[in-house]
């Protein structure tokens, strides 16, 4: 080995960063319940998720104080946790303010991209769509996740994006597998496809209009009644 090969220039200098036990249970419990999958109001305890998990207590509590941070469930002293109620207000408040904060952004989008293409979120855009038909809701909440975050990131306003993430966590699905199960979802991920459609063209106004009407109806969806043509 020569002197070379030893020196510090030639040691790779990015690493990949492990994701932490806290993270993936977050995730999981985050997962389970924007899936329905812990219904609202049911209490559950901390060292019972840790077994379904496998693994420790610790990772766990943290996962859960995470979650609690965003509104997504209230810690019960001695007890565990639970997912809260949500209303109709609660809904109505939610996309309301998503509607506020995305909408007006889709014209930055457009500005920022300039009509270059967006392969990536046009194929995002499909597999929405393609599990929408399906009726994969995992799939389809986690591509749709990807899609409206990474749009927002684009703007490089890490606020906007923490603010957007977490109201969509604090949504949940109620009636949203019965309607999967009847085809409901697909007019949805086609939104999808005709937003990257009017960002490529360079139409930012049409890009609001289309992101305003695609959360009205995306309203309808996660209350489980979706109104078609809305």
């Amino acid at each position: 080995m020569t002197a070379s090969d030893s020196s510090p220039a030639s040691t790779p200098t990015t690493r990949l960063r492990p994701v932490s036990l806290r993270e993936q249970a977050r995730e999981a419990l985050r997962a389970r319940i924007v899936l329905g999958q812990i219904e609202p109001g049911e209490v559950r305890s901390v060292i019972g998720l840790a077994e379904e998990l496998g693994v420790s207590i610790t990772p766990v509590r943290e996962a859960v104080m995470d979650l609690a941070n965003h509104g997504m469930v209230e810690v019960i002293r001695n007890r565990g946790f639970r997912v809260p109620r949500l209303g109709e207000h609660d809904l109505d408040e939610i996309f309301h303010l998503r509607t506020l904060l995305e909408a007006p952004a889709m014209a930055d989008v457009v500005r920022v991209l300039d009509g270059a293409p967006v392969p990536r979120f046009r194929r995002l855009a499909e597999e929405i769509t393609a599990a929408a038909r399906d009726g994969d809701l995992p799939v389809f909440l986690d591509k749709d996740r990807q899609f409206h975050l990474g749009l927002l990131e684009l703007l490089g306003n890490g606020r906007l994006v923490v603010m957007v993430a977490r109201l969509r966590d604090q949504a949940r699905m109620q009636g949203l597998r019965k309607l999967a199960a009847q085809g409901g979802l697909t007019q949805s991920g086609e939104e999808h496809i005709a937003l990257v459609d009017a960002i490529e063209a360079g139409e930012g106004e049409r890009a609001v209009e289309l992101m305003r009407a695609h959360l009205a109806h995306s309203r309808g969806i996660w209350a489980g009644h979706a109104e078609p043509g809305s």
